[in-house]
């Protein structure tokens, strides 16, 4: 894990941030945000560390089972961490934690304790306020929580009064990850740059006789020659493996004649890209893979044209369901209609999963699809994925021309005043781009 302390102006992003959060809590709230856990793969071997995105939101904080205490109006100071102290001896086999100094010094606490000593010290700091704000998923710190109360019920002759509910972390905290800053639009900017630098790497490797997880070998390399990660285990999927949408097993061999769809992004500075691409394997898409492609790639084109402030989250994937159901119909693999076809999603058999969703510091990112039961409309600056798809198995009543075609296209969108802006164009996708691709490539090495 890294160590790094955020630079002056992040420090003043994590600030307003938590500024932010009290107003939206208000001051009889206090806000408790636990940071994640090391967890353990096997034996004494641990997986490697990835933060809680909400505490990272607040904080830049990189450390296992930190804890943030917001306590509105406090005189003290309302920050306050509870981190593991510095120690040298840990810090020869570990690496050095930011300590109790640094906490103060570089993330922006008022004051900051020893994690063994917060079950001490937290119902002193929750005395006074009518609530407390806390992750409901954090289900050992609600149980916390509500033993601190329970110290402080214990005082009440004293007049002391314990908060008297909780509420879930979620509903502010989410909806302002939702809209994104401009430093957040700038990591997201990067992390779709690195993205689609991995994505080009992994299609000059393309080649017959080639395994999938040589593939992903290609990504995995970019993403750390950034410093960075796979935002998820990338997706790599030839021939009728692509029509498992959440295919993992990447072990398969490329064949002539295949297409492979790739699905992939890298995770820098916690932000995450999510690309799809499809790359036929010996350069060149037969007539049936090319129908599907372009059938595909216009059902996204026309959902990202619908991207716009105030258009519903729901449009682009009606934008989409529609050129697909006409371009099923139009290739026979379904029947008309095209209103009748919608009505009963004939489609979905071919289509089964939505258009999009949220990206931001996860990869299926935080914050409501729908308001009062209705499709919440696009704001300037949220982040979404566009990627339609088309999965036609191996089943008898296809025709052999179409069966095992798996198509997915994938690019991240920001939301602009004006309409919309494409964060990964950088990656080619129309048949005459990939092909020519393709054909301006390097002969590989036998």
């Amino acid at each position: 894990m890294s160590h790094r302390p955020p630079s002056p102006s992040d420090r003043k992003e994590y600030a307003r941030r938590r500024k932010q959060l009290l107003k939206l809590v208000g001051k009889k709230s206090a806000v408790l945000v636990p940071a994640a856990s090391e967890q353990i793969r096997n034996n004494d071997n641990h997986y490697p560390f990835r933060q809680s995105s909400d505490f990272w939101y607040l904080t830049g904080l990189n450390e296992p089972d930190a804890v943030l205490l917001l306590c509105p109006k406090r005189a003290e100071g309302e920050v306050i961490l509870f981190v593991t102290p510095f120690d040298p001896e840990r810090a020869r086999w570990e690496g050095a934690r930011t300590g109790l100094e640094g906490a103060c010094q570089h993330y922006g606490a008022d004051q900051a304790f020893a994690l063994d000593e917060i079950d001490e010290r937290l119902p002193e700091l929750l005395a006074g306020y009518e609530r407390v704000t806390l992750p409901f998923a954090a289900h050992d710190w609600v149980l916390n929580t509500l033993n601190a109360f329970d110290v402080l019920r214990q005082k009440a002759r004293s007049g002391t009064v314990p908060p008297q509910t909780l509420k879930d972390l979620a509903e502010p905290l989410h909806e302002m990850r939702l809209i994104k800053s401009p430093a957040e639009i700038s990591h997201l900017r990067q992390a779709a740059a690195v993205s689609a630098e991995a994505h080009l790497a992994a299609a000059a490797a393309v080649a017959e006789g080639m395994f999938e997880y040589e593939l992903a070998a290609r990504l995995h390399r970019v993403f750390q020659q950034h410093h960075g990660e796979p935002s998820f285990a990338p997706i790599v999927a030839c021939g009728p493996n692509a029509c498992t949408l959440h295919y993992r097993d990447n072990s398969a061999r490329l064949e002539a004649g295949q297409l492979v769809l790739i699905d992939a992004g890298a995770e820098i500075e916690q932000y995450a890209g999510d690309i799809t691409r499809v790359w036929p394997v010996d350069g060149v898409f037969s007539p049936a893979q090319r129908a599907i492609y372009e059938l595909v790639l216009a059902a996204q084109q026309a959902a990202i044209e619908a991207i716009a402030p105030g258009v519903s989250f729901d449009a682009p994937h009606q934008a989409a369901v529609t050129v697909i159901t006409q371009g099923l119909i139009d290739l026979k693999l379904i029947d008309g209609p095209l209103r009748t076809a919608l009505d009963e999603g004939r489609y979905r058999r071919f289509f089964m999963h939505r258009t999009g969703h949220w990206l931001g510091l996860d990869v299926h990112d935080v914050g409501r699809y729908k308001e009062d039961g209705q499709w919440r409309a696009l704001q300037p600056g949220m982040v979404l994925t566009v990627e339609p798809g088309l999965y036609l198995d191996e089943a008898d009543d296809l025709p052999k021309a179409y069966r095992g075609i798996g198509v997915r296209i994938e690019d991240d969108v920001l939301v602009t005043e004006k309409g919309h802006e494409v964060l990964t164009r950088a990656v080619p996708k129309t048949v005459a781009e990939i092909e020519a691709l393709f054909a301006r490539r390097q002969p590989r090495a036998s």
